[in-house]
C-alpha cells in the first residue's frame, strides 16, 4: 500500500445544502403536497422560493407555502417588476410540482402569460417537472407529445405514479412521492462524472431456508447498498440494484431486482453483470453458510434439530474469475479492527477495492444511517470519520473514479 488519507470534511446534510430552488406550484389537487415538498427540500439544506399560479390558489393558500418556505411567495407577473428575470437568475434548479397538463402545454409551446411560464422561458438551468392529472388526460397524445418535446430539450420528468386518483378512478397520474421528487432535484444538480458507467450494486441480507418458515439471515438493512445505488444514479450511471429482503423504499430511476437467497443473488449478479457492466459493488451481506438440507415441511419443535451447514457460493469469485470482468468493489463487515483480514480478502478474491467497517463501533453497524469505513485499494487506504451513509457512498464512488482504468 502506497498511501494513507483521512476524509472528514464531508457534511452529513444532503446534496441540496446551500442550493437555491425555484418551485412552481400549479392548479392541481396535489398542490397541497407542495408544503411537504418544501419542507423536505429545506431539510436537505436548500433555500426554496415558490411561484404559484392563479389556479393553484384554489387548492392551497400562499400563506401556507410562505410559512413552509420562510420566503415570499410570488403569484403575479406584475406585482414585482422583472421578477420573471430576477427569480430564475438566483436559482440552481427549477421544479414544477405538481405540473398540470395546462402548464406543460404552455412550457412546450413557449407561452408566457403568467409569472411561472415566463420564468420557465428565462431560466437556463436544470428543470424538473412532476406531472399530476387524471389518467385519461395524462395518456392523451397531445400531453405525451408535449412531454416528449420538453424532455428532448433537457427537462427532467419524475413520475407520475399509478394509483387511486382524486376522481376515484385508478390510473397513471398521481403526483410522485415527495421523496422521489426531492431525489430527482438532487440528481439534477449533481455532477455526471459516472455517465459512461454501467454499475451493478447488491444490497441487504440473504435468507437461507431451513424449512418453509425458518431461515438463517443477518442484520443487514440494505441502507449502504441503497445509498450507493442512489449516488451512482445521481452521478449519471446506469444502475441495477439487486436487493435481498429489505424494508427500504425502492429508489426510482434505476433497475431493481428482488432476490431472497444466496443462490438467487448469484443468479441475478451473473445475469445482470454483462460484458458492458463497468462496475460491480458487492455491498450485500450474502450468507457465508447455508443449511446442507432444506426440509420441504415445517420441522416439528418436539423433534429437536441438528443443523449442518456448508459454504455458500462466493459471488465475487465467480465474477473476478471471468476473462472480461468489471471493476469489483467488495465490503467487509467485521468486529474489531481486522483491517488486515479485509485486505487479505481483497487480494485473495482479486477485487479492485474493498470497504472495511467495524460493525461493533457505535453508529457504524447495522440498521443505522451512519458509517465509518476504511476504503482499501491497490494504492492505499482512505479512512473516513463517522458520516452519513449517503456521504460514504459518494466517497466510495470518488475513490473508484480515482482508480478506474484509463478509458474506463
Amino acid at each position: 500500500m502506497k498511501s494513507f488519507s483521512l476524509i472528514k470534511s464531508r457534511k452529513m446534510q444532503g446534496k441540496l445544502k446551500d442550493k437555491s430552488i425555484l418551485l412552481g406550484v400549479t392548479g392541481g389537487v396535489a398542490a397541497y403536497k407542495a408544503v411537504e415538498l418544501v419542507r423536505r427540500l429545506k431539510d436537505e439544506g436548500a433555500s426554496v422560493t415558490v411561484i404559484m399560479t392563479k389556479a393553484a390558489g384554489h387548492f392551497i393558500t400562499p400563506l401556507s407555502l410562505e410559512v413552509a418556505s420562510q420566503n415570499i411567495v410570488y403569484t403575479s407577473l406584475f406585482d414585482t417588476p422583472m421578477a420573471h428575470i430576477a427569480l430564475p437568475a438566483k436559482a440552481d434548479v427549477m421544479v414544477i410540482a405538481p405540473a398540470t397538463a395546462n402548464i406543460i402545454a404552455k412550457f412546450a409551446h413557449g407561452i408566457a402569460d403568467d409569472l411561472l411560464s415566463a420564468c420557465f422561458l428565462s431560466y437556463q438551468g436544470r428543470i424538473v417537472v412532476a406531472p399530476s392529472m387524471n389518467w385519461k388526460m395524462y395518456e392523451n397524445q397531445i400531453v405525451q407529445e408535449n412531454l416528449r418535446k420538453l424532455k428532448s430539450r433537457g427537462v427532467i420528468q419524475v413520475g407520475p405514479e399509478k394509483g387511486r386518483l382524486a376522481c376515484g378512478e385508478e390510473g397513471l397520474g398521481r403526483l410522485s412521492d415527495v421523496q422521489d421528487i426531492a431525489e430527482a432535484v438532487g440528481a439534477a444538480i449533481t455532477g455526471k462524472d459516472l455517465s459512461n458507467e454501467k454499475i451493478v450494486v447488491t444490497a441487504g441480507p440473504t435468507r437461507e431456508y431451513i424449512d418453509p418458515v425458518r431461515f438463517i439471515s443477518n442484520r443487514s438493512s440494505g441502507r449502504m447498498g441503497y445509498a450507493l445505488a442512489r449516488a451512482a444514479r445521481d452521478r449519471g450511471a446506469a444502475v441495477t440494484l439487486i436487493s435481498g429482503p429489505s424494508s427500504l423504499e425502492r429508489p426510482c430511476g434505476l433497475k431493481f431486482v428482488q432476490v431472497e437467497t444466496s443462490e438467487e443473488m448469484l443468479e441475478a449478479v451473473a445475469k445482470e453483470t454483462g460484458e458492458d457492466t463497468t462496475v460491480l459493488i458487492m455491498s450485500a451481506a450474502v450468507a457465508d453458510f447455508k443449511p446442507q438440507e432444506r426440509s420441504a415441511s415445517k420441522i416439528e419443535k418436539s423433534e429437536g434439530m441438528t443443523l449442518k451447514l456448508h459454504k455458500a457460493d462466493d459471488i465475487i469469485s465467480h465474477i473476478t474469475g471471468r476473462d472480461k470482468r468489471p471493476f469489483v468493489i467488495g465490503f467487509a463487515a467485521e468486529t474489531g479492527g481486522n483491517i488486515d483480514r479485509a485486505e487479505k480478502k481483497m487480494l485473495q478474491k482479486n477485487m479492485d477495492m474493498i470497504v472495511f467497517n467495524d460493525v461493533s463501533e457505535p453508529g457504524a453497524g447495522f440498521e443505522v444511517d451512519t458509517n465509518r469505513v476504511v476504503i482499501i485499494d491497490r494504492r492505499g487506504k482512505t479512512v473516513t470519520e463517522l458520516l452519513s451513509k449517503d456521504s460514504i457512498a459518494d466517497i466510495v464512488l470518488d475513490r473508484f473514479v480515482e482508480n478506474k482504468p484509463c478509458g474506463g
